[in-house]
C-alpha cells in the first residue's frame, strides 16, 4: 500500500441504489473509518472549518482518539462543509484510486441524503432552494424584493433573519424584472463572419442565477461569443439541483438531471455546444449528475459536450484563434478561481482566457471564498465563512488591482464583504463582476 496517491483523483458514483447508502449504521462506520484516516495525516486543517472542528474533537477526548469522540458530535463537523471539493481535489493523499478511498465531500452528501429522508431539513432551507420559484416571484416585484434584501434595511433583514435564518449582514443577489433568457430574445448581437471561430454553434444553459439575478454575465458571453463567430442560443430548463444536492435531496436533483438532459439533448441533436456560465451549474451537468445517474445516457452525452464559459473561450483561442480587438485593461485584473471551477479539474481557464488580453497584468487567488452556496448566507455559519474566505480577501485587497473578478457570483460577493472587513478606507468596489465581463469589456462589448 502507498503511504499517499499521487494519481488524478477519480470519483466513485454515489450508489444511491445501494440498501447500505442510507444506512445510519453503515454510515456512522464509514465516518470512523475516514475520520481516524484525516486525524492521523491533518494535511487538510487549514482548508475549511470542518477539519479544525474534527481535530479540536479528538485532541479534547478522553483518550486523544477517535475512539472516545460519540458519534453524536459529528453533526457539527459536516454540518461545515461547504461541499467545495477543494480537500478531494487538492488536498487529501488518500482520495481514489489509493487504497483508503476516501471522499469527505460525497461523505457528507451521504449523511445529508440520510438527514433529508429523515425529515430534518428545515422548512425554511427547503423553501429557500426553490431558486426557480424564488426567482419567478422575487422577479415581479424586483425593486420591492431588492430593497427587502438589502443589508441596510435593518427592519426586514432582522425580520429575514428570524424567520429564514438568514444572517442579517449577508449580502444577498439582486433579482431582475426580465430573465436572463427574455432578455436573450431582445438582445442577439451581430455574429462576426470574419472571426477565425465562425461556424461555432453553442447554447448558453442560462443557470437559475444567470436567469434570475445576474443577466449581465449572460449577455456579456453572448456577446464576446458572438464576436468570435459563435452564434449562440440561450435555454433554461430550470435549475440545475445544487441547492437541493447541498441539502441531500437526491430525489429532486435526479428529475432536473433528467428534465434538463433531455431538453439540451435537443440542441446537441441539432449541432450545438452546451455552455454554463456558472462554475457550480457546470460542475453539475459535467460531474456531478453523471456520479447520480451513472447508466443515463442522456446525462452522459450532456455531460462530454458541456463547457464551463472560460474553458470555452480558451478553447476557441487555442483552436481557431480569437478575433482581434482586444484592448488592455488598465491597472490589470485580480481574478478569483471558485472552488467549482477548480473541482472541474479543467486548470485555471478564467486566469487563461483573462491573460488573452494584451498588456495586462493579472493576479490570481486560489482560496476558498468561503461562501459555499447557501451555507455562507446562514445565521450560524456567516462568520465562519468570512473566517474562511479571509486569506483569499487579504490576497485581493494586497493586489490593490482595479478590478477585482470571480468565476462564482455569490463567491464574488462574499469576497468583497471579506475585503471590506480588512479595509482601513472605502473600497470602491460596489460589484465583483465574472471575467467574461471583464473580457466583454476589454472587447469594448460591455455596456
Amino acid at each position: 500500500m502507498m503511504e499517499g496517491g499521487l494519481d488524478a483523483p477519480l470519483r466513485h458514483a454515489h450508489g444511491l441504489d445501494d440498501p447500505n447508502y442510507r444506512d445510519s449504521a453503515k454510515l456512522d462506520e464509514e465516518l470512523r473509518r475516514v475520520f481516524d484516516i484525516c486525524h492521523g495525516c491533518r494535511r487538510c486543517f487549514n482548508l475549511c472549518d470542518s477539519f479544525p472542528r474534527l481535530f479540536d474533537l479528538i485532541d479534547k477526548s478522553a483518550t486523544g482518539e477517535l475512539d472516545s469522540v460519540a458519534s453524536s458530535d459529528f453533526e457539527p463537523v459536516l454540518d461545515a462543509c461547504t461541499l467545495c471539493d477543494m480537500c478531494f481535489m487538492v488536498s487529501c493523499p488518500y482520495v481514489p484510486p489509493h487504497e483508503f478511498d476516501l471522499d469527505f465531500p460525497h461523505l457528507v452528501l451521504r449523511q445529508r441524503a440520510i438527514r433529508f429522508a429523515n425529515g430534518k431539513v428545515a422548512l425554511a432551507d427547503r423553501e429557500l432552494a426553490r431558486t426557480d420559484r424564488n426567482g419567478r416571484l422575487a422577479g415581479i416585484v424586483a425593486p420591492l424584493a431588492n430593497w427587502a434584501s438589502a443589508t441596510t434595511n435593518t427592519l426586514t433583514r432582522r425580520a429575514l433573519e428570524a424567520l429564514a435564518g438568514i444572517h442579517r449582514q449577508a449580502s444577498l443577489p439582486n433579482y431582475h424584472r426580465k430573465t436572463f433568457a427574455k432578455l436573450a430574445t431582445q438582445d442577439s448581437p451581430p455574429i462576426n463572419a470574419g472571426a477565425p471561430a465562425y461556424g461555432r454553434k453553442a447554447v448558453l444553459f442560462a443557470t437559475c442565477f444567470a436567469n434570475y439575478n445576474s443577466p449581465e454575465i449572460g449577455l456579456a458571453a453572448r456577446r464576446v461569443l458572438a464576436h468570435n463567430g459563435v452564434e449562440t442560443a440561450v435555454a433554461y430548463p430550470g435549475c440545475c439541483g445544487m441547492p437541493q444536492l447541498e441539502q441531500g435531496d437526491f430525489d429532486s436533483v435526479v428529475a432536473q438531471a433528467r428534465l434538463i438532459a433531455g431538453a439540451l439533448g435537443d440542441w446537441l441533436d441539432r449541432g450545438y455546444d452546451v455552455i454554463a456560465p456558472v462554475p457550480s451549474c457546470a460542475l453539475m451537468l459535467k460531474i456531478e449528475w453523471p456520479l447520480i445517474l451513472p447508466e443515463d445516457e442522456a446525462v452522459k452525452r450532456l455531460s462530454s459536450h458541456t463547457s464551463d464559459i472560460s474553458e470555452y473561450v480558451v478553447d476557441i483561442a487555442r483552436e481557431e484563434g480569437l478575433a482581434d480587438g482586444l484592448a488592455p485593461l488598465a491597472g490589470g485584473i485580480t481574478v478569483h478561481l471558485a472552488c467549482h471551477a477548480r473541482a472541474q479539474n479543467m486548470g485555471p481557464k478564467a486566469a487563461e482566457m483573462l491573460r488573452l488580453i494584451p498588456a495586462t497584468e493579472l493576479d490570481v487567488i486560489e482560496r476558498c471564498s468561503g461562501h459555499g452556496g447557501a451555507w455562507g448566507i446562514k445565521k450560524q455559519f456567516f462568520e465562519v465563512a468570512l473566517k474562511t474566505g479571509k486569506p483569499a480577501a487579504q490576497r485581493a485587497l494586497q493586489s490593490a488591482r482595479p478590478a477585482v473578478a470571480s468565476e462564482c457570483p455569490l463567491a464574488g460577493e462574499h469576497l468583497r464583504q471579506g475585503m471590506e472587513r480588512l479595509s482601513e478606507a472605502p473600497l470602491g468596489i460596489d460589484h465583483v463582476p465574472h471575467p467574461i465581463q471583464l473580457l466583454a469589456r476589454a472587447y469594448g462589448l460591455d455596456d
